[in-house]
């Protein structure tokens, strides 16, 4: 447990009240649930259904008793929705209520298929514990948010969210504040959603995307030759670049060495997060800036960070290019840290992916992505060692997705299934309620929306065995006035997989980044990790998680046969320009009749990441039954 962030708000008129701490345990409980069972950590084929299907019990052999849920949900995918009280009995028939993820863990892990690490347990209790401390400063705060955006669209005449934000912001803005207003519930598969445990209530607050946040960014300067710089071909210079891109920051960056006797032309202008900066990089990086390899010294900017934290938009009147660094925060299941695979390979698929769509007219007019341009890393300049530079690093992405003259709209996936400030419906309704607040609309809608994402998805993967991470922070989805999808339009590409053989057969290379200890993404002799990249961002944690909110609102149980519909179509119109029949029939049935391959995050945390690439299969909810 962070003690800070609990005893900045204990007591006094500050403090989240009880109903919001128990909406929190709550949220926590039934996440905790949903991934137990998902990864079969608790095996759901063992529950116990009511007749009428709302209430299970699953017996606990180990610990000779049995937990009751009083109120649980089971929908396709093997997704478990907890909405009531959970009870343990015990062999005597003895009741008692569960009140919190410890009590679920203390009563059940007897009988856990895995065997967690010495600490895991421990450290997946403190962090859930956090989370929910932040889980409820967040709904206080949203609370107070809603109800003045409430006020707000009243008064201006309007009847939601997104048309408002559209009527009184510039596009990049109205786009951002979505952005933000989407970032309170996070992966519909941590169980430690909001973990900040590195962090006091205050700095959460102070920020993150979820407050509405707005952050300065320190533009260090860090020595030419200590640096490692990847652009696209575009790019001439990573200065010429900056100094057209932030002119105004540029000449201050630039006043701010002349006036220290420096030579701006041996220097790289380098952003850091200002909690980063105070917090790790004053003193981890000591050295360099004893020795003047590094002057932390610079202008500032002030910045709306978006939905990963550590992506930020600087807050201006015109779009600027967005800037993603590292911050030395333990966050839901990771250090966010910038690592040299980022900086090396996002540039880098960002030039073969812009290559692709100029030639292909079918892709290119379906798809756009925020260009990853320029990234830079400290590098040794005698070891060439990189490691220590995954804390002091930066890539910038462009803003031209946002900053759009054509009339569409972009939200991110995310903020599509938020609770809309004016009825608290998700404000995905907002928009199906232009076309009809009805069952058929959402129907209609969820055609179009299913179409949009699946056709450059499947296209780019099968095509060019280009995978991208299109999870409901990474997507973002382009809506005409009328509330209809248009396109689609993807983000960050860094850890982005890809397999050679596809795109190496059209004519197409990509160099891939190779280093001890991290990871590969690019994949040469087996495409399956491509593959689960693919089902696990957009189908298990993007496209299903649609299909569950419209068949919560609108009772649209055909759902999954829309999927279906239009996962068979992304296929067909791809089949003609495959180069092998049976590769195509393998990757149709892998995704349409398989079980479905996604991470097992609960899994992870508890083994403490001795494997980040470990995998559970789910029930393909695409499958048609008889």
């Amino acid at each position: 447990m962070n003690e800070n962030t609990v005893n900045s708000h204990a007591g006094g008129r500050d403090a989240p009240d009880l109903q919001l701490h128990q909406q929190a345990r709550h949220n926590a409980l039934a996440r905790l649930v949903r991934c137990l069972l998902a990864e079969r950590i608790l095996n759901p084929d063992a529950l116990l259904w009511s007749a009428d299907g709302t209430q299970a019990w699953l017996p606990l052999w180990s610990a000779r008793k049995v937990l009751h849920f009083a109120d649980l949900r089971r929908l396709p995918a093997n997704t478990m929705l907890n909405r009531g009280a959970i009870e343990i009995i015990d062999d005597r028939g003895r009741r008692r209520r569960l009140e919190a993820p410890a009590d679920l863990v203390a009563e059940s892990s007897s009988d856990w298929s895995v065997e967690p690490a010495s600490d895991g347990i421990a450290r997946l209790l403190a962090d859930i514990e956090n989370s929910m401390q932040n889980d409820a400063l967040i709904r206080r705060h949203r609370r107070d948010w809603s109800a003045t955006l409430s006020r707000e669209i009243v008064a201006g005449g309007g009847t939601g969210l997104i048309s408002h934000l559209q009527h009184t912001r510039p596009v990049h803005q109205a786009a951002m504040m979505l952005d933000q207003w989407g970032s309170l519930e996070g992966h519909p598969f941590y169980p430690t959603w909001k973990s900040k445990p590195g962090l006091t209530a205050q700095e959460v607050e102070a920020l993150s995307p979820e407050f509405g946040a707005r952050v300065n960014l320190r533009i260090a300067a860090l020595r030419q030759d200590w640096a490692y710089v990847e652009t696209m071909p575009h790019v001439d210079s990573y200065n010429g670049w900056f100094h057209d891109n932030y002119p105004e920051l540029w000449d201050a960056w630039v006043k701010a060495l002349t006036e220290r006797g420096q030579t701006p032309a041996d220097w790289l202008p380098l952003p850091i997060h200002a909690w980063h900066l105070d917090h790790f990089v004053r003193r981890e990086f000591a050295d360099e800036i004893a020795s003047g390899v590094l002057l932390i010294d610079g202008p500032e900017i002030a910045t709306i960070p978006s939905m990963s934290f550590r992506t930020m938009l600087p807050d201006l009147e015109e779009a600027r290019p967005f800037v993603k660094l590292p911050v030395a925060v333990w966050m839901t299941s990771e250090m966010r840290t910038l690592q040299a695979k980022s900086i090396h390979m996002g540039p880098r698929l960002s030039t073969l992916i812009s290559d692709i769509l100029a030639a292909d007219e079918t892709i290119g007019g379906e798809l756009e992505f925020f260009r990853e341009e320029l990234g830079a890393i400290l590098r040794h300049p005698e070891t060439g060692d990189e490691h220590p530079g995954r804390f002091l690093s930066v890539v910038y992405r462009e803003a031209d997705g946002i900053a759009r003259k054509d009339g569409l709209m972009p939200v991110t996936v995310a903020a599509l299934l938020a609770a809309s400030p004016v009825d608290g419906r998700p404000l995905i309704c907002e928009l199906i309620a232009r076309m009809g607040d009805d069952r058929a609309a959402a129907a209609e809608f969820f055609r179009n929306y299913a179409e949009v994402v699946l056709r450059p998805t499947i296209a780019m993967y099968l095509s060019y065995g280009i995978a991208f991470e299109a999870h409901q922070q990474n997507s973002t989805v382009l809506f005409d006035p009328s509330g209809r999808p248009q396109r689609l339009l993807i983000r960050d590409f860094g850890d982005g997989r890809s397999f050679a053989p596809l795109f190496e057969a059209r004519g197409y290379s990509l160099k891939p980044f190779s280093r001890a200890g991290i990871l590969p993404t690019t994949f040469n002799d087996d495409i399956a990790l491509v593959r689960s990249f693919v089902i696990d961002a957009c189908f298990v944690c993007h496209l299903h998680e649609v299909a569950l909110c419209l068949n919560e609102h609108f009772g649209l149980s055909e759902a999954w046969s829309i999927l279906r519909q239009k996962t068979e179509e992304a296929f067909d119109r791809v089949r003609p320009r495959m180069l092998s029949e049976e590769f195509w029939l393998e990757e149709r049935e892998a995704f349409l009749n398989r079980p479905w391959p996604t991470r097992s995050v609960l899994r992870m945390h508890l083994e403490r990441y001795r494997d980040y690439r470990l995998e559970h299969q789910l029930p393909n909810p695409l499958i048609e039954t008889p």
